[in-house]
């Protein structure tokens, strides 16, 4: 006889705890890497990280909050994974107290030497240790406020369906994508921009909003992929709706592109020295070479390949691409913030960017999958759930 087939909270706590012990684990090396070595290599690797994985988890609630707002089938099938990620901002908060007591080695701004700098003693007021504590803090309740609200109301509808359920979710996602784009805006100033004080852009928290939105549609649609086989979502991952997933995982490949686009041709036509730093950094010792994987990783091969109907209606191939697309938001991400963590503008990268990396991963996919045991795989309080809005339409099968 055949071994029964695993059920979906089985394979998921199976995986919670493998992910558990190795990002456990792989989080320690890293940090006594620092602590015994070098310092700055660790908080280098560490940031990168800590922003790569805070991605899915507020821009799962970005992406639930359009959906509640726009509806479409779309959202219906990736809807419980989102909330799974929008769960994990108390795990965040936790690791974000590496850089809370660290920023001394990693903020120029906080060390002792900013007092003899005239442009840093000029944004003293808000760039200093006590204010950068106070709004991580005011940040991680916020975005934990709005995610729990989210998630209730949502349970609340799968209790009693209905008009008036989906409208308090209307209600609640109006404010909230605003509360959470401006939220989102000053941290990543705070956390980001920061790296190099004597520079700025007053496009960079939409940058990092658009790729927080880009990563959380590929890891959702690998994800929702992965339990697609099984039942409950056997049937409802169609052809349809993988297209629409497709469609917008390409809007955001390209709106990426436009604002990086963007923002080059403002600073470098304006060729003022305290703006076009950023890019001369990043175009010596190495780093030129990379920014060119980037574009390639990140715009060049998934807008040629996504452009293909046959390529976002085919779960085969668009997983791939999505893989491609989260290793390429890494690869964005080191791009913008590592290379201020080095006095000589050379690409170098090293293990505990890897042990980071798969450290933070792994306690964040443990908590995702045991927050998702939690949820019911299908919202059926859900519109998108009745009859009347199902559409007759095969599976999209692995």
């Amino acid at each position: 006889m055949s071994a029964p087939a695993r059920t979906v909270p089985g394979m998921l706590r199976e995986l919670e705890t493998k992910a558990l012990f190795a990002g456990a684990a792989l989080v320690l090396f890293s940090m006594a890497w620092g602590l015994l070595f070098r310092g700055a290599t660790f908080f280098r690797g560490y940031l990168v990280s800590y922003f790569f994985w805070l991605a899915p988890t507020l821009g799962a609630m970005g992406w639930l909050m359009i959906h509640h707002l726009s509806g479409g089938g779309w959202g219906y099938v990736i809807r419980r994974p989102l909330e799974a990620a929008a769960k994990t901002v108390p795990l965040m908060a936790v690791l974000f107290l590496p850089i809370l007591f660290g920023m001394h080695h990693i903020y120029e701004w906080a060390t002792p030497e900013a007092a003899h700098d005239p442009v840093l003693q000029s944004k003293a007021a808000y760039l200093n240790p006590l204010g950068f504590a106070v709004r991580a803090v005011v940040y991680f309740i916020i975005w934990g406020v709005l995610a729990w609200r989210l998630i209730e109301a949502s349970r609340a509808q799968d209790e009693e369906p209905g008009p008036a359920a989906s409208a308090r979710l209307r209600r609640l996602s109006g404010p909230g994508i605003v509360i959470y784009v401006l939220s989102f805006t000053f941290a990543a100033v705070d956390w980001g921009m920061s790296l190099e004080p004597h520079w700025f852009s007053s496009i960079y928290g939409a940058i990092f909003a658009v790729g927080q939105g880009l990563s959380t549609m590929a890891l959702a649609i690998v994800a929702t992929a992965w339990l697609a086989g099984r039942r409950p979502l056997d049937q409802e991952l169609t052809v349809r709706r993988l297209h629409d997933l497709g469609k917008l995982l390409f809007a955001f490949t390209v709106l990426w592109a436009y604002l990086n686009v963007s923002q080059l041709i403002i600073i470098w036509s304006a060729n003022l020295p305290e703006e076009i730093t950023w890019y001369l950094r990043r175009s010596q010792g190495g780093w030129k070479q990379f920014a060119f994987l980037v574009v390639a990783l990140q715009f060049v091969i998934p807008f040629f390949v996504l452009l293909s109907r046959h390529t976002k209606r085919n779960v085969r191939l668009l997983v791939p691409m999505c893989a491609v697309i989260l290793v390429a938001r890494y690869f964005d991400l080191y791009l913008w913030l590592a290379p201020p963590f080095s006095a000589v503008p050379a690409f170098r990268p090293h293990l505990v960017d890897l042990t980071a990396f798969a450290g933070i991963g792994g306690l964040w996919l443990a908590w995702f999958c045991r927050m998702l045991r939690g949820l019911p795989l299908i919202a059926l309080g859900d519109a998108s759930f009745s009859p009347a809005a199902q559409v007759k339409e095969a599976p999209a099968h692995g």
